[in-house]
């Protein structure tokens, strides 16, 4: 089959005295026939030129899945008299939602089949489930179009019959009042889907005449609304990149007017939650870089008459805090790893929970009981299997509740994990996570494959995949690169990967790149990057900066068209996003942006294979970006080496919804490593 070639049509972009010629900006018209033929032709193409992997794809496929617990279940978490869990059954796609009353023995109740909902749809996805406070109605959102638009639809849990109330167009976010008739929601704007609007509905009332509670009028804010873990108020948040702002009130009390806790401020990010007589805060206030732990009473809470609890620390990163009725456990992160410390209001002391590996993932689990005096908790490293631990705050006791199940045995005793550092352009010290088969000799010849993501602070950990394995069972070495951007140590962390400092993301990854060359880990001709949306703009601008380095990278749902779209404020997510990458309206930030944006810096010059994947109905990153990135590098690129663009016509961001179809994804994706490292 011929190589695709897009038609060209000059688009000029003017701004600031210059002039960018953009080719292949037709490739936004998602109407236009001529641009799905387009995509059709390079999914063929794709398909013709992986067509000699098909049979490995699917032993990759069959042997992933055969790995998965096929009747795998949640641990079962107790609320309002019900235990409730979700469980899998062999030959489903999707999981069923269960309650049993009083006791784990009770007949099973099931709330949502959710392989009924997806039944002749192409995507089905569940954004919340909740049962009102009265046990009396499920009230849950659905998205059947992968754009993150859902609907929520209401469940007589007495008779098992749907009412007819209907809302369309949410975030897919609510909260019931205590009333049990009340709920409040979010809908989102249909153009740019910025969640923006707060709403009201009565059970039994027409959703059309739903009251409008709240307008986020900021463009570069979004909104939600949740009820406390106490149930004791109803909080709408509103958050930009560097503020946040919150209301308030009463759940008993839903026609009151919400009241502003303490009005926003750029610069200054709080959250709340409210615990006995007080609300606790998490905030960077007085220049706390870090954040600290703070309280205020229930009726003074503007920050005048907040109160210290926990101070910031400069090598400590206060992430969040799961309150109880006794206790408070703060969510912190130090030297990249996450620990739990407890603190005992009634004996006023604190502990840490001891974790016992050197490097791993420890992540907050489902409580949702108040008053409960037990923390459940999750654990895995890139070698052990995700772990749900309950642990006694009163007694210090951890048991765990359940280990994942991997079909045909594990033993993470078969795999080495490492935590090392490379120094960075600037002589930083860049955390690198790795997990390779024991007995591999570090002779400089293993294939190997190293991920990164590094935007918005988000952390990257070193988690179990068992998918994973098929490639460690092949020999590659797996390495997380802890770069800049994100918030592995500390908020600085993050502030030196953005905006104006965007630039130590990439040079950060092309320093850990080269460190494990050095080390003897691999070589070029050996070494593959992998990188998703964000992690997408950083696959396509460490290729463009070195392009020499890598054999091939996977860049899924790239972000590469990074001037065009941060230009465009009718995007989802664009103006929200200005104090990420900076506002290219203004001077300063159009030409550092345009220094690296992967679409513009394409040139004539060898680059290395590639996959690059994406979704028509992404609501994140549209379809074009990656799209006319391939078009571009079809044009342009000197080498022979392979390109594919794989778009999946029925899906957005986040891939297939099924919990098998997924796999065949990845199985693509390691299909096309293993060809590149010549392990066929």
């Amino acid at each position: 089959m011929k190589t695709p070639v897009a038609r060209k049509k000059n688009k000029e972009l003017k701004i600031h005295n210059h002039t960018r010629i953009d080719n292949y900006y037709w490739l936004n018209e998602r109407d236009n026939p001529d641009v799905i033929r387009y995509l059709k032709e390079e999914n063929e193409y794709s398909e013709t030129k992986m067509k000699h992997t098909e049979n490995l794809q699917q032993e990759l496929y069959n042997e992933i899945t055969g790995r998965l617990d096929k009747e795998e279940s949640s641990v079962p978490y107790f609320l309002d008299g019900y235990f409730y869990s979700q469980r899998f059954e062999k030959g489903y796609e999707y999981p069923f939602f269960t309650r049993k009353k009083e006791s784990l023995e009770a007949d099973e109740e099931i709330l949502i089949n959710q392989n009924l909902l997806a039944k002749n749809q192409p995507f089905c996805e569940i954004g919340q489930l909740n049962v009102c406070s009265k046990n009396k109605l499920l009230a849950y959102s659905v998205d059947f179009v992968s754009r993150r638009m859902y609907s929520i639809y209401f469940k007589n849990l007495e008779t098992g019959e749907l009412l007819e109330d209907t809302i369309h167009n949410t975030s897919g976010g609510f909260a019931w009042a205590n009333d049990g008739q009340t709920l409040f929601y979010t809908r989102k704007d249909e153009k740019t889907l910025r969640s923006n609007k707060i709403y009201k509905h009565t059970i039994g009332t027409n959703s059309d005449d739903d009251k409008l509670i709240f307008v986020e009028e900021d463009e570069t804010f979004i909104s939600n609304v949740y009820k406390s873990k106490s149930k004791k108020y109803i909080i709408i948040g509103s958050y930009s990149t560097v503020s946040t702002e919150f209301r308030i009130v009463p759940a008993d009390c839903p026609n009151e007017k919400f009241k502003i806790f303490e009005p926003r401020r750029r610069n200054h990010e709080y959250s709340i939650e409210h615990k006995g007589n007080s609300f606790l805060i998490v905030t960077n206030k007085d220049t706390a870089k870090n954040f600290k732990l703070m309280k205020c009473t229930l009726n003074n809470t503007e920050s005048k008459y907040w109160e210290e609890i926990l101070p910031n620390r400069n090598d400590v990163l206060l992430e969040d805090i799961e309150v109880f009725k006794e206790f408070i456990v703060v969510n912190e992160r130090k030297k990249g790893l996450t620990q739990f410390r407890v603190l005992n209001f009634n004996e006023k002391s604190e502990h840490t929970i001891e974790m016992g590996e050197e490097s791993y993932t420890a992540y907050v689990s489902t409580n949702v009981d108040f008053n409960s005096k037990v923390f459940r908790f999750g654990f895995s490293s890139l070698k052990t299997p995700t772990t749900i631990y309950d642990y006694d705050l009163e007694s210090r006791k951890k048991e765990i509740k359940k280990q994942t199940k991997v079909v045909g045995g594990h033993n993470p005793s078969d795999y080495v994990t490492k935590r090392i550092s490379a120094k960075g352009k600037d002589d930083v010290l860049i955390p690198i996570s790795l997990v390779y088969k024991k007995g591999i000799s570090l002779n400089g010849k293993n294939p190997t494959l190293i991920y990164g993501y590094g935007s918005y602070g988000y952390v990257v950990d070193p988690s179990f995949s068992p998918a994973r394995l098929s490639l460690l069972e092949r020999g590659f070495i797996f390495a997380i690169a802890h770069i800049r951007g994100g918030e592995d140590l500390g908020r600085c962390w993050y502030e030196d990967g953005k905006m104006l400092k965007k630039r130590n993301t990439f040079n950060d990854f092309i320093a850990c790149a080269e460190f494990l060359i050095e080390q003897n880990y691999t070589n070029n001709k050996k070494l593959f990057a992998m990188g998703g949306s964000a992690g997408g703009l950083l696959i396509g601008a460490v290729i463009n900066m070195k392009p020499q380095l890598w054999k091939a990278a996977i860049a899924a749902v790239p972000f590469v068209d990074v001037v065009t779209t941060m230009l465009d404020d009718s995007i989802p997510l664009t103006t929200g996003e200005y104090d990420e990458w900076g506002n290219p309206n203004q001077k300063e930030f159009y030409e550092y942006i345009l220094s690296y944006s992967p679409y513009d810096q394409v040139e004539k010059k060898n680059y290395p294979a590639l996959l690059v994947t994406t979704g028509l109905h992404d609501s994140q990153v549209q379809y074009w970006e990656p799209a006319k990135w391939v078009a571009k590098l079809r044009e342009l690129k000197t080498d022979s080496n392979l390109l594919l663009l794989k778009t999946n016509m029925e899906t957005g961001h986040g891939g297939a919804s099924g919990r098998y179809e997924y796999y065949r994804e990845v199985a693509l994706n390691y299909a096309f490593l293993l060809d590149q490292a010549e392990l066929i």
